[in-house]
């Protein structure tokens, strides 16, 4: 049974727009179009062994648990504020019904407030930064019920550097990383080695290959613009590589991988070209994106925040669609 239809959805109004009309009423008297009630934007302290991080977390309206956590590490001369802003990740993660955590990098660990991905003790896990985030996000995860399949982290610049260490360190936590103008996990064991590597990208040998499986494996999404200046975008290629590679024999072979690459554009924007990697079982675990005339700053982001280029394809919006077709294959935190 349907409610009555009301003017202009009556007798006289065209069959397509009166059935139109009677479904949206539907809708409405179950309670289907009803607005998601508004999030909340809440900060927070973590104490750990390691040292203590503020944090900022969105939390999205309505009830709808276990909800995916998504992880949003900051850049250099950011804060979870400015990275929030600039990204727009809340407006996506409130429309998605996502969680998301901002760590906030302490400008006593380092001044310029850069997460410390170049510095050997926090490339490991359960040492330095990599620990406390990882610890933060298993806080988080258990006092707002995140779904245990669904926890990603993402960063940009110093912030991207560290995703991609939190993604080879914590493969049974995260279940996807996006990496955005960021370099390769262990490419840097100082301030010296780590500007070389942001101003030429690193030598192929230049990271350690360990042997590795494919439950080690961390599907991962690769943004960076090809005239920054700031990290080469050699070091987005590497990233993909980095992610894929295993030791296994033939897992890693030309004819094990199957490459599609789409080029386009946003409308009145930036041209761009996006490789989709796929393993030899035709799965999906790298996408790599060029943004073509873009420098070091978040591809499709607001100028609200910094480091942002609103003229590129939005990253946030591919991020969260990449990260929601790849959960994590095992369940329960480790």
């Amino acid at each position: 049974m349907v409610p009555d239809s009301p003017s202009p959805g009556g007798a006289g109004a065209p069959l397509g727009e009166r059935w139109r009309e009677l479904w949206s009423r539907w809708r409405r008297a179950l309670g289907g179009d009803q607005p998601r009630p508004p999030g909340r934007f809440s900060a927070g302290t973590f104490s750990h062994r390691a040292g203590t991080r503020a944090y900022k977390l969105f939390v999205p309206g309505g009830r709808a648990t276990p909800r995916p956590l998504l992880v949003m590490l900051h850049g250099c001369r950011q804060d979870p504020d400015d990275f929030a802003a600039g990204t727009r990740m809340n407006e996506l993660a409130q429309a998605q019904g996502w969680l998301v955590l901002y760590p906030g990098q302490s400008r006593e660990a380092n001044t310029l407030g850069c997460w410390n991905w170049f510095v050997p003790a926090h490339q490991e896990r359960d040492r330095g930064e990599p620990a406390i985030i990882a610890d933060l996000t298993r806080e988080i995860a258990r006092t707002h019920d995140a779904d245990p399949r669904h926890i990603y982290v993402a960063g940009l610049s110093a912030g991207g550097a560290m995703a991609a260490i939190l993604a080879s360190a914590y493969p049974d936590l995260y279940a996807a990383a996006g990496v955005h103008s960021g370099v390769p996990r262990a490419v840097a064991k100082d301030l010296a080695s780590a500007l070389r590597a942001m101003r030429q990208g690193p030598a192929p040998s230049a990271w350690p290959r360990p042997r590795r499986d494919d439950a080690d494996l961390v599907p991962t999404i690769v943004f960076h613009g090809d005239e920054d200046t700031t990290v080469h975008p050699r070091n987005g290629a590497e990233l993909v590589e980095q992610a894929r590679w295993t030791s296994l024999e033939g897992s890693s072979s030309a004819s094990s991988r199957q490459l599609h690459i789409e080029r386009s554009s946003v409308p009145a924007g930036r041209a761009f070209t996006r490789t989709v990697h796929r393993d030899a079982q035709g799965r999906v675990d790298a996408e790599h994106w060029v943004v073509h005339g873009s420098g070091h700053a978040w591809s499709g982001g607001s100028p609200a925040g910094s480091f942002t280029d609103p003229l590129g394809p939005d990253a946030s919006r591919e991020m969260l669609r990449f990260f929601a077709a790849h959960p994590r294959r095992e369940t329960g935190l480790s």
